[in-house]
C-alpha cells in the first residue's frame, strides 16, 4: 500500500515528535496535523511551573509556524475532530470538511478528571491540563492569596510548590495516606511530605471534600473530619480520563484507553495512537498505560518507524521526572516493589538533600529514585536494563 497521507490528531507531544520522526525517516508524502486548541505543539511539563512562575520569559512551543512549514505539514488548529469513517479512510471535522487519510494517529490525550462536587461551583474554580489552564492559573497563585489545593500527585505538588515561591498561602487535600501514592514508595513520599510542609504547603492526608459552597466570593469546603476551610480559590488535580470517544464511537477497542499493540496500531491496522489516550500491549501479555513526557515521544516514534517499515526502537525503563521546592526528583524502572536503599550522595553541589534510591527484586536492581542527581540517571537506567545486582555496585560515575 503507498500512503500518500498520514493524518495526526492531536497537536501536542506525541503529534509533534511522530511529525519528526517522519520527516527524519525520510516520509515523503502528505502530513495533515489537526488540533483542537489554538496553538501550535508545545510541552506540557512547565505549565505547573515556570509558564506560571516566569510567564514572560518561557517558551513551550515545540515546533513553530516555520519549523511546520520547513517540515511540509498543514496544520489545522481551532478545530476538533468529530467523527472518524474507517470505511472511507476519512475524518470528519467539526465544520463538515472531510479529510483523506491512509494511515491516521490518534494523540488527543487525556482531560482533567472531574470533581462534580466542585464544578458545580464554577466561579474560582481551576484544572490544569492545557496552557489556557496554566494562564489563567498565573492571577491565582499571588501573595496572600489562600489556596486549596485537591490531589497529592505530580501537578498537585508541583502547583503547591509554584504556589509557595509566589507567597500564596496553601493547603492541599489527599483522600490518600501519601503523596504521589501511585507512583511514589512510602520512602520518597514520606520525604515530600516533610519537604513540603517545611517550605509552609498544610497538607492533610487522609481528608475528602463532604460539602462545597460559595459565600461572599469565597469558596467554603467542609471535610470528613468536620473541619470547614475557606480559599479565595480551589485548584484540583486528580487523575486524567484519556480523550477515547473518537476511538469508541469508530468501534476500535477501548478499556479505559485506547488499546494499541506492540506497533502502536489499534484494532484497526491503518489507525494508531500514541500518549496519554493510548495503553500499549506490554510484553507480559497485560496492557500498560504510562502518562509521561517520555513514553510519549516513545510511542510516537514506534508509529512513524513502523509506518516507514523501520525496526522501532527497543524500550529503555519508564522514566520520568518531577521539579518541586527546589527538587529535581526523577523516577526509572519499577517503582512498585517494596525493597529500597538509600545512599547519599557525597560530593553533592547542592545545600539541599541528595541521595539515590534503588529499587530491588531478588537484589537486583529494578528500579533508581535520583533526588537532586539527574547526573547519575544516565547510569541508573542502564543498570536497570542490565539487571545489575546491587552488591556489585559501589559509586555511579
Amino acid at each position: 500500500m503507498t500512503i500518500n497521507t498520514i493524518v495526526i490528531i492531536g497537536a501536542g507531544q506525541a503529534g509533534a515528535n511522530a511529525i519528526l520522526q517522519l520527516r527524519q525517516h525520510q516520509y515523503q508524502g502528505k502530513i495533515i496535523l489537526i488540533g483542537d486548541e489554538k496553538y501550535l505543539p508545545y510541552e506540557r511539563p512547565p505549565l505547573s511551573k515556570d509558564v506560571i512562575l516566569n510567564p514572560d520569559s518561557t517558551k513551550v512551543e515545540i515546533l513553530s509556524e516555520q519549523k511546520l512549514q520547513e517540515l511540509k505539514v498543514d496544520v489545522i488548529l481551532n478545530h476538533a475532530v468529530q467523527k472518524i469513517h474507517r470505511m472511507e479512510h476519512w475524518v470528519e471535522l467539526s465544520g463538515g470538511e472531510k479529510i483523506h487519510y491512509d494511515k491516521l494517529l490518534i494523540a488527543t490525550g487525556a482531560a482533567p478528571r472531574r470533581l462534580p462536587i466542585l464544578d458545580a461551583l464554577a466561579k474560582h474554580v481551576y484544572t490544569l491540563r492545557n496552557l489556557d489552564d496554566a494562564q489563567a492559573l498565573i492571577s491565582v497563585l499571588q501573595p496572600d492569596q489562600r489556596l486549596i489545593l485537591v490531589g497529592g500527585g505530580v501537578i498537585g505538588l508541583e502547583l503547591a510548590s509554584s504556589a509557595r515561591a509566589k507567597q500564596a498561602e496553601v493547603v492541599l487535600l489527599e483522600v490518600g495516606s501519601t503523596l504521589m501514592g501511585r507512583s511514589a514508595p512510602r520512602l520518597l513520599s514520606d520525604f515530600l511530605l516533610t519537604q513540603h510542609r517545611q517550605a509552609g504547603v498544610d497538607i492533610r492526608l487522609d481528608t475528602q471534600i463532604t460539602a462545597a459552597k460559595l459565600e461572599n466570593d469565597h469558596i467554603i469546603l467542609d471535610l470528613n473530619h468536620g473541619e470547614q476551610l475557606q480559599a479565595n480559590a480551589v485548584i484540583y488535580g486528580i487523575g486524567v480520563i484519556p480523550n477515547a470517544q473518537l476511538a469508541i464511537d469508530a468501534g476500535l477497542d477501548v478499556d479505559f484507553a485506547i488499546q494499541v499493540n506492540e506497533n502502536c496500531q489499534t484494532s484497526d491496522p491503518d489507525i494508531y495512537a500514541a500518549g496519554d489516550v493510548a495503553t500499549q500491549l506490554g510484553e507480559d501479555g497485560h496492557y500498560h498505560r504510562v502518562e509521561t513526557w517520555e513514553n510519549a515521544n516513545l510511542q510516537a516514534a514506534i508509529f512513524a518507524r513502523h509506518v516507514m517499515n523501520i525496526e522501532h526502537p527497543k524500550a529503555s525503563p519508564a522514566w520520568f521526572w518531577t521539579d518541586q521546592l527546589g527538587f529535581n526528583i526523577q523516577f526509572a524502572g519499577d517503582l512498585h516493589v517494596s525493597d529500597w536503599h538509600i545512599r547519599k550522595i557525597k560530593d553533592s553541589k547542592t545545600t539541599l538533600p541528595s541521595f539515590i534510591a534503588y529499587g530491588l527484586k531478588d537484589e537486583i536492581i529494578v528500579a533508581a529514585i535520583t533526588v537532586n542527581a539527574a547526573k547519575k540517571m544516565r547510569a541508573l537506567k542502564k543498570m536497570i536494563s542490565s539487571q545489575t545486582s546491587f552488591a556489585s555496585i559501589t559509586e555511579i560515575a
